[in-house]
């Protein structure tokens, strides 16, 4: 695994709005995926060539349609290799805490 090609795919705004979409409904074709955003079907398309070539999505032809999937395995694997560091049982219960906190406030 490249960690400096998912970096930098990770890196734009665009494209973790790409995977954001992509995990809340996988499979989705190139015009389903232009659907409501603000970018040209080019500038999709290049997105989507660099999360390709980053190993964060896999597609698939089915018929005359490339659908696209998510590939959560890059991202589980920085996960570990970072988080875990910084000790992820310690950061995960500073987390739960701060969501209590902030959710008492509102």
């Amino acid at each position: 695994m490249d960690d400096d090609a998912v970096f930098r795919a990770l890196a734009d705004a665009s494209r973790r709005q790409l995977l954001d979409r992509l995990h809340d409904r996988d499979g989705q074709t190139l015009g389903d995926l232009c659907m409501g955003l603000q970018m040209t079907r080019q500038a999709v398309t290049k997105h989507l060539a660099i999360l390709e070539d980053a190993n964060l999505i896999a597609t698939k032809r089915q018929g005359r349609e490339k659908l696209h999937f998510i590939n959560p395995v890059p991202i589980n694997e920085i996960a570990e290799r970072w988080i875990g560091k910084f000790e992820g049982p310690r950061l995960a219960a500073l987390s739960d805490l701060k969501t209590r906190l902030e959710g008492e406030d509102q």
